[in-house]
C-alpha cells in the first residue's frame, strides 16, 4: 500500500518534497507505463563547427539535390554515423570493457 501523495501549493512546494521523499513510498512503480510523448520537439543547442569551405560547399551541393537544408543534412548524416557507431561490435565490446572495469 502506498501513502496518499499530497496536494501541493505550488510547483517550488512540489519540487521540495520530492527532493526529500523517497517515490516508492507513494507510487507503486509496478503499474507504471510508459509514455510516449511523439510530437515534442528535442531540446537543441547552437554550436560553431569549422569545416573545410570544400566539404561544406559538397554538403550544399548535396542539400540541394535532396532539397533539404544544409543543415538538416548535417544532422541526418551525425545520426547515421550515432547510429552506426552504436551497432558496432567495436563499439559493444568497449562498452562492455568499460563497464567490468568500473564494477571493479
Amino acid at each position: 500500500m502506498t501513502n496518499p501523495v499530497p496536494d501541493f501549493q505550488n510547483e517550488d512546494e512540489e519540487r521540495e518534497f520530492w527532493a526529500t521523499h523517497d517515490s516508492t513510498d507513494y507510487v507503486d512503480w509496478t503499474q507504471a507505463r510508459r509514455a510516449v510523448f511523439p510530437n515534442l520537439k528535442p531540446t537543441t543547442r547552437a554550436i560553431s563547427l569549422r569545416l573545410p569551405e570544400s566539404m561544406l560547399e559538397e554538403l550544399r551541393q548535396m542539400a540541394n539535390q535532396r532539397d533539404v537544408p544544409y543543415q538538416s543534412l548535417i544532422k541526418v548524416f551525425l545520426r547515421e554515423r550515432i547510429d552506426q557507431e552504436y551497432r558496432s561490435p567495436v563499439v559493444a565490446e568497449r562498452k562492455a570493457g568499460y563497464r567490468a572495469g568500473k564494477q571493479k
